[in-house]
């Protein structure tokens, strides 16, 4: 059996390294074509082409592109090298089996769009893609099963969605580790620092997808990733904290029964899986050791601290556009926190303001989409600027 042929896209980030890992682990069963990365460290990418032998090496800063080509000259490895904004789209152009998204932020809306055009089976870890351009993503997709998801806790439903069919679900559960400030009240969550909100009790993540889920905006990114993966209404999709991290989600069925995924938080599981699917990856990650004692605690949501998914659901409720701008006017938010110009408490609650004063036209197309973020954007700056 051939191998199947991946193009990877943000191959130097967390997801991209921990796919790379299962990838070497697996010789015979995958062959990278293709990889994209930022090209903030050229010899990074030069490395995991030496590893990888991709044809296509993709960097978005264009001014990398040469100090890309030295470094992989040096290393002996021939491949073209693209450079520039459209470059990560191109490679998920290239027609792959499969395109693992692991680009972090919207700018993976059109590589996205790029990988289900090209008829790839598409690996989704850029959640943030399908939330900003839903319609568009949903329009795109050719096949059943084309788009498969990465996220711990997408994957954990797709697994459990095999035991019923769609008319037997009941509701979706997606289970939270609570971020670095599980527990905490929203009094508590004055004054706390960008350090503190990067100190992840359990998951070894990128700094934007870390802080997301210190603010709880992660989690709301997924609600609405889930109803529009799963094609599950916003008031069938709860939310619960459960901080040990192993059970990744859950589906209740309409007889009473609930199904749920569990292994030890290894995002090389659901990276497997994404690269495989429908097949399972031999040893991809470590399972859980039943010879020794274990409890699993659930805890519902407190949603006077974490507001976010209550903002989520009425940006859903809105339009096709307003979830675009809730996911950009976060961006900007993290982003000046990260700075020290905004609160953590004002991340949640200056989106919520930008997300009430948008006037969605009526039509998603990909223009309306990068209009509305845009908008966002500039919005969110203005309110923590003033």
């Amino acid at each position: 059996m051939m191998p199947r042929t991946i193009s990877l896209l943000g191959s130097t980030g967390s997801i991209g390294t921990q796919a790379i890992d299962v990838i070497v682990r697996n010789p015979d069963a995958f062959d990278v074509v293709a990889i994209a990365a930022g090209g903030a460290d050229p010899e990074a990418v030069a490395d995991q082409a030496a590893v990888l032998s991709p044809e296509l090496v993709a960097v978005a800063r264009a001014e990398a592109g040469d100090a890309v080509r030295e470094a992989l000259e040096a290393r002996g490895v021939r491949a073209e090298v693209l450079a520039g904004e459209d470059a990560a789209t191109r490679a998920a152009s290239v027609g792959a089996d499969t395109v693992l998204n692991g680009v972090t932020g919207s700018v993976g809306l059109r590589p996205t769009l790029a990988a289900l055009e090209a008829g790839s089976t598409l690996a989704l870890a850029n959640k943030e893609s399908l939330v900003a351009g839903g319609v568009l993503v949903k329009a795109a997709v050719k096949r059943e099963g084309q788009i498969v998801p990465v996220d711990s806790e997408h994957s954990a439903l797709a697994q459990a969605l095999r035991s019923g069919t769609a008319t037997e679900v009941k509701r979706l559960v997606l289970t939270a580790s609570g971020g670095a400030f599980r527990g905490w009240t929203r009094e508590m969550l004055h004054g706390v620092t960008p350090e503190q909100a990067l100190k992840h009790p359990n998951w070894d993540m990128g700094p934007v997808v870390t802080m997301n889920s210190a603010s709880m905006v992660n989690k709301a990114l997924e609600v609405i990733e889930a109803h529009l993966l799963f094609d599950v209404p916003m008031d069938s999709i709860d939310v619960v904290v459960h901080p040990q991290s192993i059970v990744h989600s859950m589906v209740e069925f309409v007889d009473g029964s609930t199904i749920a995924q569990a292994s030890p938080p290894d995002m090389r599981l659901p990276i497997a899986l994404g690269l495989g699917w429908p097949d399972r990856v031999p040893e991809a990650a470590p399972a859980l050791d039943w010879t020794q004692p274990q409890a699993w605690e659930f805890h519902p949501l407190d949603e006077e601290a974490f507001p976010a998914i209550r903002v989520a659901r009425a940006a859903v409720a809105e339009s096709g556009l307003h979830p675009a701008v809730f996911n950009a006017a976060n961006e900007e938010c993290v982003a000046a926190f990260a700075a020290g110009d905004l609160p953590f408490l004002g991340i949640v609650e200056t989106v919520r303001s930008v997300v009430e004063s948008y006037k969605a036209p009526s039509d998603v197309t990909l223009e309306a989409v990068d209009e509305a973020e845009r908008w966002a954007r500039e919005t969110a700056r203005a309110a923590v600027h003033g």
